[in-house]
């Protein structure tokens, strides 16, 4: 895989197909629902993980339900429900949608392989299922992710980047997400590929349910294990986490020590601003949602995923997958500009507030 870096209107819902993935013919074939093609009514079954990420709510879900209308003129609906990281909670999730008879299933599953029973379940009901920003277990249709590995790649090569000469003069602290998601494994993956043989690893997490308060917890157990001033730097797979991290750094007094992030969340881009967080992934949302939109609509009505999905990816239970990958972007405070601001993601008034006034001031952000 190779790391490509873009940029694209938050507006506009053009589709980056990144070349990844496996070559192997599906195994997973097509639902039932595929057999009968259907006209602009379709009901698209929208579930989403949680709700502590600030994405799914502000980013994912309006910008799906936008494409859904678009591609169905008005016609088609999006039926939601959020998890809010309950696996258990979403497996009902799934038995409701088929029971309301929903033409297809856009899941991004709390746990990838928790849910492959009831993807089953929708499938055997004739309802194509596309796996959202998360790889699921079972017999998925169609996948739309990010370049997971890159992600991490990108994290790592950021991270060495901050810490320079001083890469071997301590002890970083990797703080992973959670066990449950594959995403997660793949970040870590990436950045293990980058900083294995360059740094020490002093302390390493898998952090429960990507929370904050657990980092926050990690990272003070980290700092009592390791000394605080033999910390050099933190690995953190996303903003969250990272917002948890920080605030430990700072009770135990430690500052200057380089933490990276993901999702280019609105307190992840402040934290970079003040200084605080070196960098985030910025993984442009647009083109993700717009992409499960498609296909979603596609496989409702019938139609062949050919022309939307280039790639091929294997789950652990399905092979060759077709699948859409949306290359990421790392952002720090020199590319702010021409890139979450570019893309209207966020204006200089919602980064710049009265706090970060003076640091937005010297970061040329006016």
């Amino acid at each position: 895989m190779r790391r490509a870096a873009f940029a694209v209107a938050a507006g506009a819902m053009a589709v980056s197909l990144a070349a990844c993935g496996s070559a192997k013919e599906s195994g997973g074939g097509a639902s039932k629902s595929t057999d009968t093609k259907k006209g602009d009514a379709i009901k698209v079954g929208l579930l989403l993980p949680e709700n502590q990420t600030a994405r799914y709510e502000k980013f994912d879900r309006p910008l799906i339900e936008k494409k859904v209308s678009e591609l169905t003129n008005g016609k088609g609906k999006v039926v939601y429900a959020n998890a809010k990281q309950d696996a258990t909670l979403q497996s009902q999730q799934v038995e409701t949608m088929i029971t309301n008879k929903v033409d297809v299933l856009v899941v991004d599953a709390v746990d990838a392989a928790a849910i492959k029973n009831s993807v089953q379940k929708a499938h055997d009901a004739g309802i194509p299922v596309v796996a959202y920003d998360r790889l699921a277990q079972g017999p998925i249709d169609a996948y739309t992710s990010f370049d997971n590995v890159t992600v991490g790649k990108t994290q790592g090569e950021a991270l060495l980047k901050a810490l320079g000469s001083k890469a071997k003069s301590g002890k970083i602290v990797m703080m992973n997400g959670s066990s449950t998601d594959p995403n997660a494994a793949q970040f870590k993956a990436g950045a293990h590929e980058v900083l294995d043989g360059k740094v020490k690893i002093g302390k390493e997490y898998d952090t429960k349910e990507w929370k904050p308060e657990n980092a926050n917890s990690n990272m003070e157990g980290a700092i009592s294990a390791l000394g605080k001033k033999n910390i050099v730097g933190v690995y953190s797979a996303n903003d969250g986490m990272a917002g948890g991290i920080i605030t430990a750094l700072k009770a135990a007094g430690i500052s200057d020590v380089p933490v990276t992030g993901q999702d280019a969340e609105l307190a992840g881009v402040q934290r970079i601003v003040a200084g605080t967080q070196y960098m985030s992934v910025y993984k442009p949302y647009a083109p993700e949602a717009a992409a499960a939109a498609e296909m979603a609509v596609n496989l409702a009505q019938g139609k062949s995923l050919d022309s939307l999905a280039k790639d091929k990816v294997d789950s652990p239970t399905t092979k060759g997958v077709p699948s859409v990958l949306v290359a990421v972007t790392s952002l720090t405070k020199d590319n702010i500009k021409d890139t979450v601001i570019k893309d209207g993601v966020y204006t200089v008034a919602d980064i710049c507030t009265a706090q970060y006034k003076a640091a937005c001031a010297k970061a040329g952000l006016k």
